[in-house]
């Protein structure tokens, strides 16, 4: 599995009401297209762009922003965390 768990922080959710984007922690290994590939099937909207970042703790960390601006807050509705 690529997606580990949505990443929940204060600037992660200032970042899903101003620009509609969700942040994931993610496999080490994985790469972009993967990662979209995964989050499609996985809530059913397009994904528009995905950034990726490691973190100084050694994870990976990426900003995914879909087409749909609605589309970041149900799925993390869906998930539970909102």
């Amino acid at each position: 599995m690529i997606l580990r768990f949505p990443f929940v922080t204060e600037k992660a959710m200032a970042a899903l009401e101003n620009n509609s984007k969700l942040q994931f922690l993610v496999d080490n290994r994985a790469t972009k297209p993967e990662i979209k590939r995964e989050l499609e099937a996985a809530f059913g909207h397009p994904v528009a762009a995905i950034r990726t970042i490691n973190t100084t703790d050694g994870r990976k960390k990426a900003m995914v922003s879909f087409e749909d601006p609605k589309a970041a807050e149900e799925i993390l509705s869906r998930l539970g965390v909102m």
